[in-house]
């Protein structure tokens, strides 16, 4: 990824928890439309990467239009080859779909998450995503 983007990307995240945890509402918007300004800017460009994606489907308030995101942020990371995002996203989907109340939609996700998860070193993801499958198909 390049580098001035992603230090973009970390920023308007940071600045985007500093408006929600102060309930900025004003400031949380703007840094909202200039992290989407940002991902539509770069979008089938050699400087779109996923993890751009995945920052605004974490930051978007509408569940639905948020998975949306993750899918588009998962093309991106199936394009890459990318476990660790195809991981990453298909968990964050997930937890999406479950509070929606989609448990079929949710295993799904975490069905894939978890087969691309065999290839990550990610420890901790790994037995969020096993957990959590476990949990729905046990309901």
């Amino acid at each position: 990824m390049n580098t001035k983007i992603y230090k973009e990307v970390l920023y308007l995240a940071k600045e985007l928890m500093s408006c929600a945890n102060k309930k900025d509402q004003a400031g949380f918007d703007a840094f909202y439309q200039e992290l989407k300004q940002i991902c539509e800017d770069n979008d089938g460009t050699d400087k779109d990467h996923p993890v751009q994606w995945e920052t605004l489907g974490d930051f978007t308030d509408e569940l639905e239009q948020a998975i949306g995101i993750y899918d588009k942020a998962l093309e991106k990371a199936i394009a890459m080859n990318s476990k660790d995002y195809l991981s990453s996203i298909g968990f964050s989907a997930a937890l999406l779909k479950a509070e929606l109340g989609d448990k079929v939609g949710a295993i799904q996700y975490l069905e894939q998450a978890k087969i691309h998860s065999n290839k990550i070193i990610d420890k901790e993801l790994k037995a969020e995503i096993h957990n959590l499958l476990k949990k729905l198909q046990d309901e």
